[in-house]
């Protein structure tokens, strides 16, 4: 089963290597976009303003042009 970002980047036709490109061009690790790719983060329940994860989904968000709450679970 694919994670929320790799359905959101499927809809725009985006593969695994587009992604982690435009995450590295926003300062991104290629470490830590892969694990955003894969859901790592779907496992936390909450994001404080600092949280380092919250910054990486806003730039994954910019990434695939939506909001940054599509990316958070349910």
């Amino acid at each position: 089963m694919n994670g929320r970002v790799q359905q959101l980047a499927e809809n725009i036709h985006m593969t695994y290597d587009e992604f982690i490109g435009e995450m590295r061009k926003r300062g991104c690790s290629e470490p830590t976009a892969s694990k955003i790719w894969r859901g790592v983060y779907e496992e936390f329940d909450e994001f404080s303003d600092n949280d380092i994860y919250l910054s990486n989904l806003r730039k994954a968000a910019d990434v695939l042009k939506v909001t940054t709450g599509m990316l958070l679970p349910k």
